[in-house]
């Protein structure tokens, strides 16, 4: 946690910055890639405790690290996150992502706030004082999401008060009810007027034109649902910081990459939003985003200020975001700075290994059985035929924006049917909070699948249960099955669970190890394209088939909802 140096403190630094007394620790012999001219300078890195005290200089220190020629770059900041998304703890997600130079990860907690109200607040804010990373937390705005789903609390503007001046707090996360910003709702009003002198994160996907103006005129001043470089172009010219982001399911890095230059990067950082363990050990983290955006074409100094300059910027993280004196030492050593291969990563002065991961302390779960519904039938599953055409979700992959179809199906003793020519099988959503019963139903096309089912409690905002299928004993299986392991994933076909991977804490996350939440992914995916699956990330599509406000069309357990309009369909 920051905490203002002392006078004490202040001398030490002084001196040692001086060189007039040894520094704790030395980072010696690195290539300081430099984020105002982009040079690389041979130099040694002074540290006293958490702070960088000297630069472009040689230095004796009571530690030392030979940076054997290796590049030396700020630490990474993630601008936008949901721990929950990666489905492991704070204190797991530490051990995932540090390793891949993120020091500093800017979390909102809203997923397990839909389920368990401002406990998530504490919980979270629990495990940011062990984590070895320095986690930032931004107080959930809209919970619920909309007024068309049922989430397990409602937290207002009164709620978020005690919370604000915690020094792990920013502000307050994305606003993602951007309609009743723009109609000037009252809750949302006193929300912002709340968080006035903070940072308050937006959330505008398709916010245009003089919609967007109202939008930034409330003090909005960031924003992660930007899609196609035109729309970050207006953003940023109208004094929006765009996050650039590349998540497990949102990947709009390809789209914005050409709209990141040296002129521009003051005004575009970099998010993951929603990333998999699975999609980590794969690819990487910010790392991987920086490495592709580079191989894209981007100057080298434009990726990596986006990365941390701009982001501590942006969040008013003003001590960090520089290799520079009087900066955090946050320090991320590379072998090549295209590449972007991490070698060494140093967080608050510390070097990271898995010895410093044994340091911290623990946090008890919270949120342990969330999942509290009725045993499901097939029978409930049962769609009347009510028209020539249905309305269908039209799912584009590597986007969380569906299409609105409307689509002849065939009808069977006055039930609407499945359709596997068209790629069109069911969605249902079903409320797992204990309030009401609630089921919505639909069809969704874009899937792949062919038989069998697959459910998940991750369902954006709300975290109801959503299961996708071609038979509707295998949804109500799996349905179950949810109930039964309290939360996750689960893969269904011909009545029996071919795998799965229980989130037990608030049916998001599990209470195992990311490299155990990372070998079960294997098997699920496995299972769901063995039923004909073709998404690369088919339960992650899932969770956000249910989110009612991102266009166009969605699905709560209130039935279908047209989210440009904001009323059911």
């Amino acid at each position: 946690m920051t905490r203002q140096p002392d006078a004490q403190t202040l001398a030490t630094r002084i001196a040692q910055g001086r060189g007039a007394a040894q520094a704790d620790l030395v980072i010696s012999d690195v290539r300081l890639f430099d984020l105002v001219t982009g040079a690389l300078t041979q130099t040694d890195i002074a540290i006293s405790r958490n702070t960088i005290v000297g630069t472009y200089g040689r230095y004796r220190g009571a530690r030392t690290i030979d940076g054997h020629g290796r590049i030396a770059v700020p630490g990474f900041i993630d601008t936008h996150l949901h721990v929950e998304s990666s489905l492991v703890t704070p204190l797991e997600f530490d051990r995932c992502v540090l390793p891949h130079g993120v020091t500093t990860a800017i979390c909102d907690p809203h997923e397990m706030a839909n389920v368990i109200g401002t406990a998530a607040f504490d919980y979270f804010l629990a495990c940011a004082e062990h984590t070895i990373m320095d986690l930032r937390v931004q107080l959930s705005s809209c919970v619920p999401a909309t007024h068309l789903e049922t989430s397990g609390a409602r937290i207002e503007a009164a709620d978020l008060m005690p919370y604000r001046d915690h020094p792990k707090v920013i502000g307050l996360a994305e606003f993602m009810n951007f309609p009743g910003v723009l109609a000037a709702d009252p809750s949302c009003l006193a929300k912002i007027e709340a968080f006035a002198a903070r940072h308050v994160d937006g959330h505008a996907p398709l916010v245009r034109g003089l919609d967007l103006n109202g939008y930034l005129a409330a003090g909005i001043r960031t924003d992660h649902e930007t899609t196609t470089a035109d729309e970050a172009l207006e953003k940023i010219r109208k004094g929006m910081t765009v996050l650039i982001r590349e998540g497990s399911v949102s990947k709009d890095l390809h789209a914005l990459a050409p709209l990141l230059s040296i002129q521009t990067s003051p005004f575009l950082a970099l998010c993951t939003d929603d990333r998999n363990p699975l999609d980590i050990a794969e690819e990487g983290h910010l790392d991987f985003m920086i490495r592709t955006l580079i191989g894209l074409g981007c100057e080298p100094l434009a990726a990596y200020r986006a990365a941390s300059l701009t982001a501590a910027q942006a969040f008013g993280l003003r001590d960090r975001g520089m290799i520079a004196p009087g900066k955090r030492a946050d320090i991320v050593l590379l072998d090549d700075l295209e590449s972007c291969t991490v070698s060494d990563v140093i967080s608050g002065g510390r070097l990271v290994d898995e010895a410093l991961f044994q340091t911290r302390g623990s946090v008890v779960p919270v949120g342990l059985n969330s999942v509290k519904t009725q045993t499901i039938s097939a029978d409930q599953f049962r769609i009347a035929a009510s028209s020539a055409e249905a309305k269908v979700i039209g799912v584009i992959p590597g986007k969380i924006i569906t299409e609105r179809l409307n689509l002849a199906l065939p009808a069977c003793d006055g039930l609407q049917q499945i359709d596997l020519a068209q790629d069109v099988v069911k969605v249902a959503v079903v409320a797992r909070h204990g309030i009401n019963h609630n089921m919505g139903l639909g069809f969704v096309k874009g899937f792949g699948l062919k038989h069998g089912a697959i459910a998940s409690s991750v369902g954006h905002d709300s975290h109801n249960i959503c299961v996708v299928g071609a038979d509707d004993a295998d949804m109500a299986a799996a349905v179950n099955r949810l109930r039964e392991i309290q939360g996750g994933f689960v893969v269904v076909s011909d009545g029996a669970v071919r795998a799965e991977l229980a989130l037990p804490i608030a049916g998001l996350m599990s209470d195992r190890t990311y490299e155990q939440v990372r070998d079960a992914l294997y098997p699920l995916r496995s299972a769901a394209k063995a039923l004909g699956v073709t998404l690369p990330e088919p339960f992650l599509q899932v969770a956000f088939l249910p989110l009612p406000v991102i266009p166009h069309l969605k699905i709560t357990d209130f039935g279908l909802v047209d989210v440009d309009r904001m009323e059911l369909a």
